[in-house]
Parts: structure tokens; C-alpha cells; sequence
């Protein structure tokens, strides 16, 4: 279901609402944020605009993709006060629990004033392989620590060893900082890509609330993600850990895991005696009668059937069809 031209973020997935839209949506108080600033592919300009419905925002549209790090610097520059604390937050994510959330932000926001970059560690719920790791370091007050190293992706035994030692997070690409911070961090450790971002604001082409950074400065820049080009080169990193129903919606499984175990109207979906599955479909009807642990999506033309917890190997299946020439 999740195109190029329409990536999961853009779905309702998980309710109504789009991913973006409830991304929007956690920082629409304006007695504590300024309007937001979105950064996207060109394009997708059309579909953030609309998924705005008519929001204040500056809207930043990446020539070319050159991963987080390149695309957070364009944001910084764009900021409107340089001591501002910019609260980045990927626009792909669910967090069910927004108080907790909330909470978090307040919690660090007093480091992140004081020149700290900070990150938010997600309370692990399972030895999951397929997130990094933070390891949390010496507390800095109640709800923050220092962070002590970033940890790669790890081997199923490593995971198990570091969640039974109760000091390590999950990684949820979450951060805040001042923009000055980041960008003056940047400068230290990769000034080529700091010079590429203001280059291509510096020449920028304004339409509205849409903004065209330069595409040959841009395409300029080194490709990095924050992790390696900023988080884990820094001095003060400070980790804010916090349960807050988080997920990055990486699978199917995962949307079950979340609670999201059907999506459909009644004339698409007749469920008779299911146990532990997830039926999804935009249009096609499925009848189920005396299955478990399944999992069937139907979207256009195209219906999945997968066993649940092995939702990972439609991977398998791209690979068939761009093999078939899909």
C-alpha cells in the first residue's frame, strides 16, 4: 500500500488520520509551538499541503534525497530565531500515548535551552533487532541522562543481554535541539554538508508557503543520517527515556501489535470465528470463516496473505515482481 508517489506516512493507517496529519497534529498547541516546519520530497508537495488542510507551515522541498542529517540542517537554517528549540520528529511514526510524550519534551527542554542535543530513548517492549540502541548514561536529573554511546542494530542474544540490563532504549529518530546548536555541531564535523544547506537556502526559490532549496548546491552535500553526522560525535547528548506507545509502523505485524486488527466497513469485511489476525482492504470484500494468525490486506487489485509474525518477507514478494518486471 505504501507507493513512491504515496509512502505509508500519507495512509490512514492507524486511524482516520494520516501518519502526517497525527504528526502535525502533536504540535498544534501555539501557546508552546511556533508553526511547523515540514520538510519533503518535491514530490510529494501536493499531498503535504493538503494533509496541512490549511495550517501555517513552512514547507521545504529536498531537490534530491541526501538522508536526515542534510534535510534537518535545511530546517535549522530556516528557523525563525536561531536559539529556538527545534523538536524533530519523522512524520512515519504512531505515539498512541501524547501526554507521555508531552512530558518528555518538558522534561529535557531546560538541557535543550542549555545547548544539550537531545534525543528520546523508547522504553524497549522486546528484544527487537531491528532498531538501534541507545545506552543510557549518568542521570542528568530525574527523567534524563547523558547518553553514554549509540548502539548499531544488534544480533537477537546482544538485544536480550542489553534489555535485561535495564540501561538501554530503543532509538526512535526523535530528537530536540537548538538550531544554532546543530548547526554549529555540524559545522564542527561535517562543514561540507553545512555549506551545501546554506547554499541551497541562500538561493532558495519562495512560492508561497513553499519553499525550493537549490538543486545543484543541494546535490552538493554528502549523504549522512543525523546518528553518525551529529548524535554520535557531539559531547553533550542528553536521552530522555519514555514509554509512549511508539511505533515506527515498519510491518503489518507491527499494526497489529498496536491494536489496528481490521480496517473496513462492514460490506468489505466478514469476519466468522477469526482469532489473532489483521484484514485490511480498500475496496475488495474478504470472508474469513475458522482462521488465526493470519494476516490479508487487499488493496486495488493486489491481496496479501501472510502467517502473522512473518509480514517482514513481503520483501520477498517486491523482490518477485521487480524481478517479473512489476
Amino acid at each position: 500500500m505504501s507507493r513512491p508517489e504515496r509512502p505509508k506516512q500519507f495512509l490512514a493507517l492507524t486511524s482516520e488520520q494520516t501518519m502526517f496529519e497525527q504528526t502535525v497534529a502533536r504540535v498544534r498547541d501555539d501557546a508552546a509551538f511556533a508553526p511547523p516546519i515540514v520538510v519533503a520530497g518535491a514530490a510529494h508537495a501536493d499531498l503535504v499541503e493538503a494533509q496541512l488542510a490549511g495550517q501555517g507551515a513552512s514547507i521545504i522541498l529536498e531537490p534530491c534525497a541526501r538522508n536526515t542529517a542534510p534535510a534537518i540542517a535545511l530546517a535549522a537554517l530556516a528557523a525563525p530565531d536561531p536559539k529556538a528549540a527545534l523538536l524533530v520528529m519523522p512524520s512515519d511514526h504512531v505515539i498512541l500515548d501524547n501526554t507521555a510524550f508531552q512530558n518528555a519534551i518538558a522534561a529535557v527542554l531546560p538541557f535543550v535551552n542549555d545547548g544539550w542535543l537531545s534525543t528520546f530513548g523508547i522504553t524497549p517492549t522486546g528484544p527487537e533487532t531491528g532498531y538501534g540502541y541507545i545506552k543510557t548514561g549518568v542521570a542528568l536529573s530525574e527523567d534524563v541522562h547523558r547518553v553514554a554511546r549509540f548502539v548499531e542494530k544488534p544480533d537477537r542474544e546482544t538485544a536480550e543481554k542489553m534489555i535485561a540490563g535495564g540501561d538501554h532504549v530503543w532509538n526512535g529518530g526523535i530528537f530536540m535541539f537548538r538550531a544554532d546548536v546543530f548547526l554549529g555541531v555540524l559545522a564542527m564535523h561535517a562543514p561540507e554538508m553545512l555549506n551545501a544547506a546554506q547554499q541551497a537556502m541562500a538561493q532558495a526559490r519562495i512560492d508561497g508557503q513553499r519553499v525550493y532549496p537549490d538543486e545543484a548546491a543541494f546535490a552538493a552535500s554528502p549523504s549522512d543520517s543525523i546518528d553518525y553526522a551529529v548524535m554520535e560525535k557531539a559531547d553533550r547528548v542528553a536521552v530522555v527515556p519514555v514509554a509512549m506507545g511508539w511505533s515506527d509502523v515498519g510491518s503489518w505485524d507491527a499494526l497489529y501489535d498496536i491494536g489496528q486488527e481490521a480496517n473496513g466497513d462492514a460490506d468489505h469485511l466478514m469476519q466468522i470465528d477469526i482469532t489473532n489476525s489483521l484484514v485490511r482492504s480498500d475496496g475488495v470484500r474478504i470472508h474469513m470463516v475458522g482462521v488465526s494468525d493470519l494476516i490479508v490486506v487487499a488493496s486495488g487489485n493486489d491481496v496479501l496473505i501472510v502467517p502473522r509474525g512473518k509480514s517482514q518477507d513481503v520483501k520477498r514478494i517486491v523482490d518477485a515482481l521487480k524481478d517479473k518486471g512489476h
